[in-house]
């Protein structure tokens, strides 16, 4: 047992001074380390994320332009309609003898004009013969005028009793469901300076739209025609994939009114971008909340290089304690172009670059680099040894200095 203690300790012995010179890199005095990184071929994303409601893509509200009770509703939730489909019907008691009034009225009128045009045309002819006075004659002329001026306005009003009644039977304007009921049968409707809203209609549930707001800060990378996903909260695990189709333009001074594209707070301006989705199996429901990310960028497969690659500079003393051979230190990047160090073996050279897109990690090289090539990146303290979140200490390595186990042994 005890030649097997100091076989297992000799090998930790190994171990750990293996681990230590690995560590120690070629700077034993200050423990720096050149980072650095292959020139490779990956992909540059840009989003822009926010939060937006699910709408159908064509929505109808239905109402009445006349006010009365509704008697027969013949439409529910969810019920499928198609255009010109009988879903409401109101009173008709009072319209249809509105229409009889009207229809006295008209018939009244019809009768006093042509009394009038016949004596207008009697006068007339007398007049030109000089067989009746020019009163009688203008007295005529008036009654004519003004039976024909009433019979119009009968016929006007003919009209729009007729269309009051045909107000009565209300119809779909469109094929689609009915997603929202806001009457009951027996309930009085009063069509006054608004007209009520009885049903809303959605054309085609297949075919839906988010109604995301974007950051001001964010609006100016959205384009029509770029790629989104998004969640929605009643399926957490499903993702949606859409199009933009429209970025709704506006001010700030106009974000009071219910029709602005744009609202505004006292701090944030926000911007309506319209998404079209595909929703084949009905998942996304009017009114569910989106959590939308925008692709406002997407460069897939092209050569790239470290962002902080592009900041480096050598530094003489410590590049000599790595062993590392610097040429050409003070060269200088023409206008529109980037420097890198290229590393060959010990030596690094500088290379003039062309760079493209960005995003928060590396950037696109058009031209200056190969695929597989080796460019410096930093300069790291091997005493750097940061500790990912996921990764459990023992708990018999000692903690960083200030820890609760150190104060614990000073108590």
């Amino acid at each position: 047992m005890n030649k097997r203690k100091l076989i297992m300790g000799g090998v930790a012995i190994v171990i750990l001074a293996g681990a230590f010179f690995l560590f120690r890199g070629k700077s034993p005095k200050g423990g720096i380390r050149l980072e650095t990184a292959t020139i490779g071929r990956s992909a540059i994303t840009n989003t822009v994320t926010a939060t937006g409601t699910v709408e159908p893509v064509t929505e109808v509200e239905v109402g009445t332009q006349v006010s009365g009770i509704i008697d027969k509703l013949y439409v529910d939730y969810n019920d499928v309609v198609k255009a010109g489909q009988l879903i409401a019907e109101m009173d008709k008691v009072t319209l249809e003898a509105e229409l009889r009034s009207a229809e006295a009225q008209l018939a009244s009128s019809k009768s006093e004009y042509e009394y009038q045009q016949k004596n207008y045309a009697r006068s007339k002819v007398l007049h030109e013969k000089q067989l009746v006075s020019d009163t009688d004659y203008e007295t005529a002329t008036y009654n004519y005028e003004i039976a024909k001026a009433a019979y119009e306005r009968s016929q006007a009003s003919m009209v729009q009793v007729k269309r009051n009644l045909e107000y009565a039977t209300i119809t779909s304007p469109i094929d689609g469901v009915v997603i929202n009921k806001a009457v009951e049968e027996g309930q009085t409707v009063a069509a006054g300076f608004e007209t009520p809203t009885l049903f809303t209609i959605a054309a085609d549930l297949t075919k839906m739209q988010v109604i995301a707001d974007v950051d001001e800060a964010d609006i100016g990378g959205v384009k029509d025609g770029q790629r989104v996903m998004f969640t929605v909260d009643a399926y957490p695990n499903d993702q949606f994939e859409g199009v933009v189709r429209q970025v709704r333009l506006g001010d700030s001074e106009s974000s009071s009114s219910s029709g602005s594209a744009t609202t505004s707070t006292s701090t944030v301006v926000t911007y309506e971008v319209v998404i079209t989705a595909d929703n084949p199996d009905l998942k996304l429901k009017p009114r569910l909340t989106a959590n939308v990310t925008i692709y406002t960028l997407e460069r897939p497969d092209i050569l790239t290089i470290p962002n902080k690659a592009l900041r480096f500079v050598p530094d003489p003393p410590l590049m000599k304690e790595l062993e590392m051979t610097v040429t050409d230190l003070g060269a200088q990047a023409e206008q529109g172009k980037r420097l890198v160090w290229v590393c060959e073996g010990n030596t690094l050279s500088p290379r003039q670059i062309t760079v493209g897109t960005s995003d928060n990690s590396v950037t696109e090289v058009t031209s200056g680099l190969r695929e597989g090539e080796v460019v410096a990146v930093e300069l790291a303290s091997m005493m750097e040894m940061p500790t990912r979140p996921d990764m459990e200490r023992s708990p018999f390595m000692p903690g960083p200095p200030g820890s609760d186990k150190d104060k614990d042994k000073k108590k």
